[in-house]
């Protein structure tokens, strides 16, 4: 039984921290509505910019609009890599850094309120546990963990 939670809480693990972060990076293209509408954070990238720049008070403003492309293309690639379940274990590690990185930036920032609200801390633990598990059930390290216990000989 401890076997099967453990995929099964692996499984779920990729999906949530995966979907989050590609949901956010909807969010600042409009995906999900302009801003203004429920549950909309930024609606566009110029707001998504503005609010990186509100947290990252501290760097010239210059190296905005590239940090704000490289976290978004980061969570980009994260968020595919832990949905399909790529190179999940160093995807989590990745992940838990970016998300501690976050939490670490929104807390000197903004305070602890908004990340605890937001559960960025949360997400980095999940995501530091997900690196931990054993195997990844239900995904392409999976598919390929097998085809290489098989081996050519016996397919």
């Amino acid at each position: 039984m401890s076997s099967r939670f453990e995929d099964y809480s692996s499984f779920f693990l990729r999906l949530a921290l995966g979907s989050s972060f590609l949901s956010a990076v909807g969010d600042r293209f409009g995906f999900w509505g302009s801003y203004g509408q429920p549950n909309v954070a930024w609606g566009d990238f110029s707001r998504f910019v503005a609010y990186t720049a509100k947290l990252n008070w501290f760097l010239p403003g210059a190296t905005i609009p590239p940090l704000a492309w490289v976290t978004t293309v980061a969570e980009t690639a994260l968020g595919i890599a832990l949905v399909l379940g790529i190179f999940t274990r160093v995807s989590a590690i990745l992940s838990s850094l970016l998300l501690l990185l976050f939490a670490i930036v929104m807390t000197l920032t903004l305070g602890i309120k908004l990340p605890l609200n937001f559960s960025v801390f949360t997400a980095a633990a999940a995501a530091f546990q997900l690196a931990y598990c054993k195997a990844y059930f239900l995904s392409v390290d999976f598919l390929w963990q097998r085809a290489r216990d098989i081996g050519p000989a016996q397919r």
